[in-house]
């Protein structure tokens, strides 16, 4: 797949607290943020961003990290190429003060600008409220923004952080205790949190869902996928379910996951009262 050059997508800026950051905006309809994987908003990010748009919302991609449209596997530029531009993106962003990468009990700083982002887009695209979806390095950051009542589709894909060292790392999630209650307190009302995650990936292992079960009780719905079922031409092991690990066709469980994503987001944002 050649990169991507978004030359569909609106390009604009957005700045909150002087933090100024470029997004990407596509559709029409109820906003949709969309938190890209690491390294950055790949061609299969972009893919997802349409479907978005394609069911009648906008999808708004915010810049956090990477090239944007940079295809960063081996077979777009090689080996070579790849891994110099992953450990380029990886390392910035992991000693960065706006992630949370290791700590536990902690929300990431940049979750402040997204949550103003989302309440910008609001007001921007009309419609019941915002959904959100981060994947991977992102991941919780759609939980740590279901603090703002605005925001009525959290999903959290892949969400691998704190990285998964520790017994304490594996049995949490990257949000404050004070976030956590505010969103717990929102599921009690009706909020649901959707979650998605191969059931052999090392980076969101199953204690981390089953904390979110634990806490969120059924307002947290699991989906957890055989690793068979990920996409075997990928250049990494099962990991991105909705992006690199998709297999795009009736009847695959990725697939199904996918659909269950943006019906999601239909049921929440296109048919609310």
């Amino acid at each position: 797949m050649p990169d991507d050059d978004l030359s569909d997508f609106e390009t604009a800026t957005f700045t909150h607290e002087g933090k100024t950051r470029t997004i990407f905006r596509r559709g029409t309809g109820p906003a949709v943020i969309v938190m890209a994987e690491m390294p950055g908003i790949t061609p299969k990010v972009t893919e997802f961003a349409r479907m978005v748009a394609g069911i009648g919302c906008t999808a708004v991609m915010p810049h956090l990290f990477g090239r944007p449209g940079r295809d960063a596997r081996p077979d777009a530029h090689g080996w070579r190429a790849a891994l110099s531009y992953t450990g380029a993106t990886l390392v910035p962003a992991c000693i960065s003060k706006e992630f949370t990468v290791m700590a536990t009990g902690r929300s990431s700083p940049v979750v402040d600008w997204l949550r103003a982002l989302a309440a910008s887009e609001h007001e921007r695209c009309g419609g019941p409220g915002v959904g959100a979806i981060g994947m991977c390095f992102t991941g919780g950051f759609a939980l740590a923004m279901a603090t703002d009542d605005r925001l009525l589709a959290p999903v959290l894909s892949q969400p691998s952080l704190p990285l998964p060292f520790t017994r304490r790392q594996r049995n949490s999630i990257d949000i404050s205790s004070g976030d956590l209650a505010k969103v717990k307190g929102r599921c009690a009302n009706g909020l649901t949190v959707l979650g998605l995650r191969f059931e052999g990936d090392s980076l969101v292992p199953r204690s981390r869902f089953e904390f979110l079960r634990r806490e969120l009780g059924d307002a947290f719905v699991a989906v957890e996928l055989p690793d068979a079922s990920a996409n075997p031409d990928a250049t990494l092991p099962r990991h991105s379910v909705v992006t690199e690990h998709l297999i795009d066709e009736p009847g695959e469980p990725t697939r199904a996951a996918l659909d269950q994503v943006l019906d999601h987001f239909r049921n929440r944002l296109l048919k609310a009262d």
